[in-house]
């Protein structure tokens, strides 16, 4: 089976065909990094993606216990590992610049662990959801961030949010179940649209308690996002889900 085309990639590389980066987006880290707002924001970003990926890890390796057989948990367990490596990039990056990593993360800690608690899956299926559809709504809106960050942020960040083999494994695995079990789809379509507004409320939250990641959002660090820009990307975002429900054979 193919791996499904990422949305969100599809709309980045548009993006990007259509302009070229300016300002810090055109910049290295060296040069963009003497803003001590913008140092600051990046801290942060690393900091809740390294927390991210983290927690991805702990909760593949439990979902491998509600796995059905033993390739399935040892997909799972190789998805696992490729998020622990991300990890490892993260927290070597922050170390690199002169941050503590436990420090970084910590800001974050609470509410991603509370977004995981909310959204904790009662079966394998829900699981396979939860990490197709919920961890790449977070993926997409650190993208969309990417694309306003130095020239070295950026590509240690998309090198952290590269599919690590959920997309194509999610796909072929509900689409079956719903084959075999049509009964299922209404379930997992709910499911799928109470972790799309438990995600977005969580970045909502996140960023709002943290006046660096917010600044940066609306341009006054990292240029290019003003308000408007702000609604145009919870837009993209939604487009991709959608558009990955529909990968599922689901609807949003």
């Amino acid at each position: 089976m193919e791996t499904p085309q990422n949305p969100a990639d599809e709309a980045a590389a548009e993006s990007t065909a259509e302009t070229a980066p300016t300002g810090i987006a055109a910049s290295d880290w060296a040069e963009a990094s003497a803003d001590p707002r913008y140092r600051a924001a990046v801290v942060d970003l690393l900091g809740a993606l390294a927390y991210g990926e983290l927690a991805a890890f702990e909760r593949l390796a439990e979902d491998a216990k509600l796995a059905p057989g033993i390739s399935d948990k040892a997909a799972l367990a190789r998805m696992a590992s490729a998020e622990f490596q991300h990890f490892e990039q993260l927290t070597g990056r922050l170390r690199q610049i002169d941050e503590d990593p436990t420090e970084a993360m910590a800001p974050f800690a609470a509410p991603l662990d509370e977004f995981h608690r909310l959204t904790a899956p009662s079966d394998w299926l829900e699981g396979l959801v939860k990490a197709y559809v919920g961890d790449a709504i977070a993926a997409d809106f650190y993208r969309e961030v990417a694309s306003r960050l130095d020239s070295d942020t950026r590509a240690l960040v998309l090198r952290a949010l590269d599919d690590s083999g959920h997309a194509s494994f999610a796909v072929e695995k509900v689409r079956a179940a719903i084959e075999a079990e049509p009964r299922v789809g209404g379930r997992l379509a709910l499911w799928a649209r109470r972790l799309m507004g438990e995600a977005l409320s969580q970045a909502q939250r996140v960023v709002a308690d943290r006046d660096a990641l917010s600044t940066m959002l609306v341009g006054g660090v990292a240029d290019g996002f003003d308000l408007a820009e702000i609604g145009r990307m919870f837009s993209r975002i939604t487009e991709a889900h959608t558009k990955r429900m529909a990968a599922l054979g689901l609807s949003a």
